[in-house]
């Protein structure tokens, strides 16, 4: 990850990525489906060192889409070892639209999460946020379609973008 002046708006995560860069840390970001996907690739191979030494090695490490869809198999033992040996070495940040209560049947191996979590949230702050996503802000909401002159017109409503 590097800094960018243009980047525009990013999530939460990001950003203290970002200023974290602009303090000079060494910054790692990659999604939950990257991490798994790199240990298996390189598992193949016999190269699980390379692959653990990639995720230990930065200042902050941020993890990405935990909980967008099933993981496989072993992934909890991947993020498991990668938690456990930056477990008061390095800075962590994970993010999650699910509540860690289903950590468990995520990751598929409820042991795992336990441990996961038990080091995760020891010295962790957790930064909970509702609300509509932030990439609907420009979306008009329902109570707003139906005060627009437009929702009363024949013409079709339409979505799209790219996230």
């Amino acid at each position: 990850m590097t800094a960018s002046p243009g980047v525009g708006k990013t999530h939460l995560a990001q950003a203290i990525g970002y200023e974290a860069i602009k303090l000079n840390f060494h910054v790692l970001y990659r999604s939950i489906f990257d991490l798994v996907r790199d240990f298996l690739r390189d598992e193949a191979f016999n190269q699980q060192d390379r692959v653990l030494r990639k995720y230990l090695k930065p200042d902050v490490l941020i993890i990405d889409d935990m909980g967008l869809k099933a993981l496989p198999k072993q992934s909890g033992e991947y993020l498991l070892e990668v938690v456990m040996r930056r477990h008061e070495n390095r800075s962590t940040i994970m993010t999650s639209n699910r509540p860690i209560e289903d950590w468990g049947k995520l990751l598929g191996d409820v042991p795992s999460a336990g441990a996961i979590l038990d080091r995760f949230l020891h010295h962790a702050q957790t930064i909970a946020i509702t609300g509509r996503s932030y990439r609907l802000k420009d979306h008009p909401t329902q109570s707003q379609k139906e005060k627009s002159p437009k929702s009363e017109s024949n013409e079709p409503l339409t979505a799209g973008g790219a996230s």
